[in-house]
């Protein structure tokens, strides 16, 4: 089984969730702001260069709010994966301490946006968004 770790935040101001445009491989959906974490970088700094990367934001991290374990079987992964693949998912709550919100460019996203938390229900959105805002304690 292949292993991915990735760190994610959720940014919460006025009512509103900052969501990145989730684009690749011909599967698309809003998810949190963040992503796979590069060699010997920790987590916190891998989630606030991805939120950087993805959002234009600079952001600050608050606390860990917890760890979501997925598992993506073989035939749902793309490019012809053999094996499963186990995604170690850490949220952190963070805000937005400075920056302009940017689309990223060439990325695993191409679009981010604030939305009323009453709106992300009626959004196409992966599942990690339901994870987040529950660690953060908010239902949809």
């Amino acid at each position: 089984m292949a292993l991915r770790v990735a760190a994610y935040c959720i940014i919460v101001d006025d009512g509103k969730v900052l969501l990145s445009h989730w684009n690749e491989g011909g599967s698309n959906g809003w998810t949190l702001p963040g992503g796979g974490l590069d060699p010997y970088e920790d987590p916190r700094d891998a989630a606030v260069r991805e939120v950087f990367e993805e959002t234009g934001y600079r952001a600050e991290l608050g606390e860990l709010l917890g760890i979501d374990s997925h598992i993506v079987p073989a035939e749902q992964r793309f490019s012809g994966a053999t094996e499963p693949l186990q995604a170690l998912r850490i949220v952190y709550r963070a805000r937005v301490v400075g920056g302009e919100l940017t689309n990223e460019l060439d990325g695993s996203t191409d679009e981010a946006a604030w939305f009323d938390l009453d709106e992300v229900r009626a959004l196409k959105r992966v599942g990690l968004v339901e994870v987040g805002l529950r660690f953060a304690g908010i239902e949809l």
